[in-house]
């Protein structure tokens, strides 16, 4: 592909190489990291850590934000590069398509309504008063459970599970083994000391637009709904609990876990491994960093660390005196 035509997709600017006037007919053959990338290949820069590199780089192309500094090598100028080489990348892979048809080994119910174009593969188990919207995928060892709503445009991978009753909005993706609506972890100590089941009848609610990535899980609940708002992204081996809401475009990072009834606002993040306690609200625009514990409601824009999780700057400058506290030590002991 001709490189003026990746920028004119992309909507960026393209410019020539520094000191030149012109820029070559580069046939681009694909897309590579700063690195790695050789003289037909695109590639960007978006962290500033990086900037050194971009002076180093093989590569034929470098996708820039609009003012970086000229290079020795043409550059595609656009606001957001980061975003803009993301499309990039799909000009070269482009997702998977399925043809529409059901596999003559999917297990589908006579009361199931199967939308237009939908694909359903192999050993695929559509149950009772299941929707199906149009142009959705269901592929290997799907199964959905009595009364499932899948919404228009959604993509499900092998082996996930959708339980009874939930709903899945329209351009939803659902990585493999993910599974939605399994019972929430609720028991009632009883007199015996015995741990007493309490059911979870109440359902998972995806909104538009949300993806789960590869065996992460949303409960269901006993009582009102877990929800998942529209745009919100969940990675891998996260725990959603029973009754909680995740708010638009929220992003869960891998092995985060909540704990029932908790809610977090839109444009939060949660970073790898963080643990909410119960019941809790972290609120819109919220961040808490990797490994943290939170045990108190986070204001909005709240940058918080550590656990019990506090605020992020008071976690650092405590982490820094807490390191040099063995320095300290052996000079008292000096005196």
């Amino acid at each position: 592909m001709k490189l003026r035509e990746i920028a004119e997709t992309l909507g960026a600017t393209l410019t020539p190489a520094a000191g030149s006037d012109n820029v070559p007919e580069i046939e681009v053959s694909g897309v590579a990291g700063i690195e790695d990338a050789g003289p037909s290949e695109l590639t960007f820069i978006a962290n500033p850590k990086y900037v050194p590199l971009a002076k180093k780089t093989r590569a034929g192309a470098i996708l820039v934000e609009a003012q970086f500094t000229a290079l020795a090598i043409p550059t595609l100028r656009i606001q957001n590069p980061y975003l803009a080489f993301s499309k990039a990348i799909e000009l070269f892979h482009p997702p998977l398509t399925f043809a529409p048809g059901v596999h003559a080994t999917a297990v589908i119910a006579a009361s199931a309504n199967i939308g237009v174009g939908v694909h359903i593969g192999a050993y695929v188990v559509v149950g009772e008063d299941c929707t199906v919207g149009d142009s959705t995928v269901l592929l290997p060892h799907v199964v959905l459970y009595p009364g499932v709503r899948v919404g228009e445009r959604c993509l499900i991978h092998a082996h996930t599970v959708v339980r009874e009753g939930c709903s899945i909005g329209d351009d939803v993706i659902l990585q493999n083994g993910v599974v939605i609506g399994a019972d929430g972890f609720g028991f009632a100590k009883g007199a015996a000391g015995r741990w007493n089941k309490i059911a979870q009848p109440a359902p998972v609610v995806i909104e538009d637009d949300v993806e789960v990535q590869a065996n992460s899980c949303v409960d269901r609940a006993s009582v009102g709904e877990s929800r998942i708002a529209r745009g919100a992204k969940i990675d891998n081996l996260v725990q959603v609990g029973h009754g909680s809401y995740v708010g638009e475009n929220t992003l869960l990072c891998a092995q985060v876990g909540l704990a029932g009834s908790t809610r977090t606002g839109k444009n939060v993040i949660l970073a790898g491994q963080v643990g909410v306690v119960g019941h809790l609200t972290i609120a819109d625009g919220a961040l808490v960093t990797a490994q943290s514990g939170v045990t108190a409601d986070v204001p909005p824009g709240k940058v918080v660390s550590g656990s019990p999780a506090i605020e992020n700057k008071t976690w650092i400058r405590n982490t820094v005196e807490l390191n040099r506290l063995a320095e300290t030590l052996r000079k008292l002991k000096k005196q």
